[in-house]
This record gives structure tokens, C-alpha cells and sequence, in this order.
């Protein structure tokens, strides 16, 4: 049974992504992803006209993936900010507990292409600072005195979790992220109808 173009082009990219999350992205050859997807290399590239289109769509695609978890996770703690922003980071440590953990799909983007021009770069940075400003939103429901300081010290611990949770593993400094988290949501005057 043949796929339709758009079965096609989610199955490229869930193989894309997997094969460029373990092995790189540039190490990992365009005839490599299709042949692992099991497509033509013809077909492969008249849905993506570049490997740097398949890279920029791979970003987007996972950092599409992230925001869906982040909002699945924050309706799910309830509607307290605290409790949202510590669902996020409990989320996350544990994906970087996680067998097969290599690393922020976002900052391994960013190392294997550090110019700024490119697709695959300006994506990963746009998925950063979309967190970033997910954490200022909510920061700012928290009351919090400055919501964009406080944001930004919850941006550089989970910048720190992943890297950490990449070179030292979960039982390293990555696993104190929920004691840092909560001494900076503390900094936050308590709630009038909570503690």
C-alpha cells in the first residue's frame, strides 16, 4: 500500500530525526535517511529540496513536539504557575534520565550549525526562546517582581539540565534541577488563595 505524500513526508522525518538525534546531523547522509525510511532518494528530495530543507523541517518538527508536551503537561498540573513550571522541568529530567538520552535536540542543532543564517540555526533558536517566553508567561502569573528575570534564570537552568544531563549524566549536578527551581520560584510572593 503506497502512502500518501504527507504519510511520506512523516515518515522521512521520523526517520530523519531519529537517525540524526543518535548520529548527527551532518554525519548522517541524505541516501542514509532514505534508505532507512525506504524511499527513493528521488522521492526524498521532491518533498525536501535540500538536506538543509529535511534539517530545518527536522527542528521544526521537534521543537513542534516540545510545545505540544509543555502544553499537555502545564494543562495537566492544574492552574498554578509553580506547579506548571515544575511539571515542565520534571518533564524534562526525566527525558534526560532517559535510556538513549544524548542531549537538547535544539543545542545539538546549534553546535553542528553555528551560522546564524541558516534554516536549521534560526529554527533552533526561535524553539529556544519560545521557551523562554513560555517561562516569562508564566513567571509573570506567578507574580513574580521581575517575571522576565525569574524567566530567565529558569532558561539558564534548563539550558544547564541538558547540559549537564549530556556530559555527567542524570545522577550528576542534573539531578538537583527541582531543589534550584524551587528556591527561585520561592524568590515569588506566595499566592492569596494558596500557599
Amino acid at each position: 500500500m503506497q502512502r500518501t505524500a504527507e504519510k511520506t513526508r512523516s515518515h522521512v522525518l521520523r526517520v530523519a530525526g531519529e537517525l540524526f538525534y543518535r548520529k548527527g546531523i551532518r554525519a548522517t547522509g541524505i541516501d542514509r535517511v532514505a534508505a532507512e525510511a525506504d524511499v527513493a532518494p528521488p522521492t526524498l528530495y521532491r518533498i525536501f529540496a535540500s538536506k538543509d530543507g529535511l534539517v530545518s523541517a527536522y527542528v521544526q518538527d521537534t521543537h513542534r513536539e516540545f510545545q505540544d508536551l509543555v502544553t499537555k503537561v502545564v494543562e495537566a498540573a492544574g492552574p498554578d504557575p509553580r506547579d506548571q513550571i515544575l511539571a515542565i522541568f520534571d518533564t524534562v529530567s526525566g527525558q534526560v534520565a532517559s535510556e538513549g538520552y544524548r542531549g537538547c535536540p535544539m543545542q545539538m542543532a546549534l553546535a553542528e550549525f553555528p551560522d546564524a543564517d541558516l534554516p536549521a540555526h534560526r529554527n533552533a533558536v526561535a524553539a529556544k526562546s519560545w521557551l523562554r517566553e513560555t517561562l516569562g508567561e508564566l513567571t509573570g502569573r506567578l507574580g513574580a517582581d521581575d517575571p522576565a528575570e525569574m524567566a530567565d534564570h529558569l532558561t539558564v537552568v534548563f539550558e544547564g539540565l541538558h547540559a549537564s544531563g549530556q556530559s555527567l549524566g542524570p545522577a550528576g549536578p542534573a539531578k538537583r534541577v527541582r531543589g534550584l527551581v524551587e528556591m527561585i520560584l520561592s524568590t515569588a510572593p506566595p499566592r492569596p488563595d494558596g500557599p
